[in-house]
């Protein structure tokens, strides 16, 4: 993929600083305990705290690793946690790009990998057969594929449910389709209306939604622009002009609108109020059904397919993406870095993660492990919705300035009023300002 002049020029920098070596930890054998004589040493990075349940999940799994390889491969992890406003993973990894001190692999947020990629900090992975790539989840290889090469395999996935509260749709009379057969924007509107009495009297809302800065947004609301054709950045990666401004787009925020104006949801956050029984419905993550066993217990918990627009063509569109594993641009050891890539996203530590961190791991063997995804209806919606229809976040080295965009949009079209076409297209402005870099063509 070409770019300006400018940005080929830092893109050669940084090569030619990566692979000087200048700054990359390469330590003897016998320096560090296990690491013998033969054995390629292959140095690690992870996004965590050494002693949360996460980080300890990534020690084990780097442990297990080393013991497989025995002879072969020795992997080294270091942790460099990420602080309270996101940085310190993310500015130690630039800091390492200029100087050189990347580690053999990595962990990338699923949304960042394209601009990873573009930006030269790490590599396309060593070849793997159909036969390796089809124990992932589909949408693990797609959030991992950039400009048709895969770059990064996900140690863990995630969704997005649509939550709700037995009783209260029971007392409305409402019933929850099945997964081929979810609520359309117009029956979902029809719904709402229904539970609407029945939250009013418990001084509540039909649905517990707002547009929360950060990332959560777009994460959670992405799937209405999808389902309703639209989407917030070509297949290229580099032009949101009639992408982001696009009729179905229009339309999606009108429907938002009609949410709020309708009176079905508050146009300020009101804290745990679905967890207070106040509201009959509630977009979250997957991690919500825990946090409803073991802090809301009261609470009669069900997970409804996340609705679609009228015109869905049964395509994929529910939220995805986590954390991934990725071969760095420093690493001189490509194979092994990709060995270590797929163990660290692989089957048994992704049963580590479930089991000691409740994160969804990323393959099919992992899933179908665990009989709680089997036994449980709320876990098992949930995985049957990333399977099938689990849609990866826009592929694009800004992907930051789209993630942002979306959220001002919703913001300020939905809660303040201001005109839905003029925001679109400032917001194209303020992305294409950043795109300009990646564009050959200015």
């Amino acid at each position: 993929m070409k770019k300006k002049k400018t940005a080929a020029l830092l893109f050669s920098a940084i090569a030619v600083s990566v692979l000087t070596g200048c700054g990359r930890k390469e330590p003897s054998p016998g320096d560090i305990a296990g690491y013998d004589d033969g054995e390629q040493y292959l140095s690690i990075w992870v996004h965590s705290i050494e002693d949360t349940e996460e980080g300890q999940c990534y020690r084990k799994s780097v442990d297990a690793f080393n013991e497989l390889y025995d002879g072969t491969y020795f992997a080294d992890i270091e942790f460099v946690p990420r602080n309270d406003s996101g940085g310190g993973y993310s500015d130690k990894i630039n800091a390492s790009v200029m100087s050189g001190g990347l580690p053999d692999v990595l962990t990338v947020d699923g949304p960042n990998i394209a601009a990873y990629a573009s930006n030269g900090i790490i590599q396309p992975l060593a070849g793997l057969t159909e036969e390796e790539r089809s124990v992932y989840l589909p949408s693990i290889i797609d959030q991992g594929t950039y400009d048709h090469k895969l770059y990064a395999l996900g140690a863990m996935e995630s969704s997005v449910g649509l939550y709700y509260n037995k009783e209260i749709l029971a007392e409305a009379g409402v019933t929850v389709p099945d997964t081929e057969h979810p609520w359309t924007f117009s029956e979902f509107l029809e719904i709402l209306g229904k539970v609407k009495p029945v939250t009013d009297a418990k001084n509540g809302y039909a649905i517990d939604m707002t547009f929360p800065v950060g990332e959560a947004t777009i994460y959670y609301y992405a799937p209405f622009f999808w389902s309703n054709g639209g989407d917030f950045i070509d297949e290229s990666g580099l032009n949101a002009e009639g992408v982001l401004n696009s009729p179905e787009n229009l339309e999606t925020l009108q429907y938002f609108k009609q949410i709020l104006e309708n009176g079905y949801m508050s146009p300020v956050k009101i804290t745990d109020l679905f967890e207070s029984g106040r509201a009959a419905f509630k977009f979250d993550g997957a991690w919500e059904v825990n946090t409803i066993y073991s802090s809301y217990p009261d609470i009669s918990l069900g997970v409804a397919p996340y609705i679609v627009s009228d015109h869905w063509d049964g395509g994929r569109y529910t939220p995805t993406g986590s954390w991934a594993f990725a071969a760095s641009s420093a690493t001189e050891h490509l194979e092994g870095a990709t060995r270590l890539v797929q163990y660290m996203s692989g089957v048994e530590s992704g049963k580590r993660l479930w089991e000691e961190s409740r994160s969804f791991p990323s393959t099919y063997e992992a899933f179908n492990s665990s009989p709680i995804f089997q036994e449980d209806e709320n876990y098992n919606a949930l995985y049957k919705q990333l399977s099938n229809y689990g849609h990866p976040r826009s592929k694009t080295p800004v992907y930051p300035q789209v993630s942002a965009s979306v959220q001002s949009i919703l913001e300020n079209v939905v809660l303040t009023g201001m005109d839905a076409q003029t925001e679109l297209d400032q917001s194209i402005e303020r992305i294409n300002a950043k795109l300009k870099r990646y564009r050959a063509d200015e």
